[in-house]
């Protein structure tokens, strides 16, 4: 990622600085997502295509989505369209965070949060590759091989989206796992050998999380915990290298905003 534009960071900035600054790097934000989605709006139909290929591989032959709205098969691919380059212009919304945040931080403090920010993009598209390539076909197989007889599936594709985008948001948070464990070692809130010790509780919230946030269905469930724990102990072993280093490379207050 390159550096902030304003970087180093002016020595006082007065609170309507603090604002203007703001507002422009919100509005970046906003036109940075409206020219994705723009240049996506040709291809929503395509777009929907592929995201609801998952489900209409497993049905059975002959049967198709439905739409039950009047305007439901013009909106429902808009809306997954824009969600999509919301999605993918998640760098250049970083970006613009980190410009904002970043003359506020002590060289230090930027040398963690910066590659935190990086990977953290990352995970979150892991995440939702992990939920479309691995967790959607089974789950899909799963529900379509218990339909009883006599039941034809004929899925809304407006439900559909809404149960996709689930899954994506809660897998794509949940490989954040890593970063969060490391942010908690890093501000002193807890330490990894108290973490440890609780591993056993740790585990069962895992547990607990994936049972609120996913779609009511065990195996999306199970599917979401174990990943989560198991990002939990790589979480935990690199806050063991990663931030036990940070304290011996503290600078001084005078050099904040240097750099």
């Amino acid at each position: 990622m390159a550096a902030p534009e304003k970087y180093p960071p002016e020595a006082e900035m007065p609170l309507i600085g603090h604002l203007i600054e703001l507002r422009s790097r919100l509005l970046r934000v906003v036109i940075g997502v409206g020219i994705v989605f723009l240049a996506m709006v040709p291809f929503a139909n395509a777009l929907y295509t592929a995201v609801a290929q998952p489900l209409m591989q497993r049905l059975p032959q002959g049967a198709t989505m439905i739409s039950t709205e009047v305007v439901g098969a013009f909106m429902v691919p808009l809306k997954f369209t824009f969600v999509l380059s919301f999605f993918f212009a998640v760098p250049w919304v970083l970006y613009q965070i980190w410009g904002f945040v970043a003359p506020g931080l002590y060289r230090s403090e930027r040398r963690l949060i910066l590659p935190l920010l990086a990977s953290s993009t990352l995970l979150f598209y892991a995440g939702m590759a992990f939920a479309y390539f691995i967790v959607m076909p089974m789950v899909f197989t799963f529900m379509v091989g218990t339909t009883p007889d006599g039941v034809a599936m004929m899925t809304d594709i407006g439900s559909y989206l809404s149960f996709v985008m689930l899954l994506f948001f809660a897998f794509g948070l949940a490989f954040e796992v890593p970063v969060a464990t490391i942010l908690l070692v890093w501000a002193g809130l807890v330490t990894p050998e108290g973490l440890r010790s609780k591993r056993s509780y740790i585990i069962v919230g895992c547990f607990v999380i994936a049972a609120v946030i996913t779609p009511p269905d065990a195996l999306s469930q199970i599917m979401l915990a174990m990943p989560m724990w198991l990002l939990f102990e790589v979480g935990l072993l690199i806050s063991r290298i990663y931030v036990r280093k940070e304290p011996e490379e503290e600078e001084p207050a005078q050099d904040k905003g240097a750099g």
